[in-house]
Formats: C-alpha cells, sequence, structure tokens
C-alpha cells in the first residue's frame, strides 16, 4: 500500500530526494518512518515525522544532512538526502503507523513500502 521511489546511483557528495505515496492511505494521517537496510546489516529507522504534525526525529547517522517532509495535497512524503555518504548505501523503505509518535521499532508499523536502493559511489 506504500510506494518508495526516488533511489539511484549518486557520487559520494551529492543528493537524492526519495518518495513515499499510498495508493490507499492519507499518509497525513499516519507517523511515517523511513527505514533503511544495508547488506548484512540490521535495518535502521533513520528519519520519521509525526501524524497531523510536522513534529520529525532524526537518526544521528543523517541528522543534518537529511530532511523529511509530507505533502498533504500530494499525499506524499519525502526525504531529502544531501551530502550522501558510501554508508549511506542501503535499501531504503518507507513505512506507517497509526500512532502518533515516533519509533524506530519495525514492528510498530503496520503498513511497508517495497523499499528502493541508494548506492552512493564514485
Amino acid at each position: 500500500q506504500l510506494h518508495a521511489s526516488g533511489g539511484g546511483l549518486v557520487q559520494p557528495g551529492g543528493s537524492l530526494r526519495l518518495s513515499c505515496t499510498a495508493s490507499e492511505l492519507t499518509l497525513r494521517s499516519y507517523t511515517i518512518v523511513w527505514f533503511r537496510q544495508a547488506p548484512g546489516k540490521e535495518r535502521e529507522g533513520i528519519s520519521c515525522i509525526r501524524r497531523t504534525s510536522t513534529g520529525t526525529n532524526y537518526a544521528d547517522s543523517v541528522k543534518a544532512r537529511f530532511t523529511i517532509s509530507r505533502d498533504g495535497a500530494k499525499n506524499t512524503v519525502y526525504l531529502q538526502m544531501n551530502s550522501l555518504k558510501p554508508e549511506d548505501t542501503a535499501v531504503y523503505y518507507c513505512a506507517a503507523a497509526a500512532r502518533g509518535i515516533c519509533s524506530w521499532s519495525g514492528s510498530d508499523f503496520r503498513y511497508w513500502g517495497q523499499g528502493t536502493q541508494v548506492t552512493v559511489s564514485s
């Protein structure tokens, strides 16, 4: 029910913007988290925007480089990623939960996108 897009190959220091859209959910009614999973590593919650508000949270690994935002009219949540590093290489997923607070625990999220690959390499 969620669709993540916008991944690709980018050089270190570059930028990408990921999008999370939904066909049957009104995303402003859900807390949305971007997770990522690199090969051989555990899934990591990196950015959250709380439902019905603009409150956001970021993991230390992406703070000051990534920005999460919401466009209610387009029913889309974005993840703007700047100053990308090779260690940002991963599959990125968006997930939605009806709860009003942020969580980095994947089990708290009922709805998931299919993932989009981000590769940072020269």
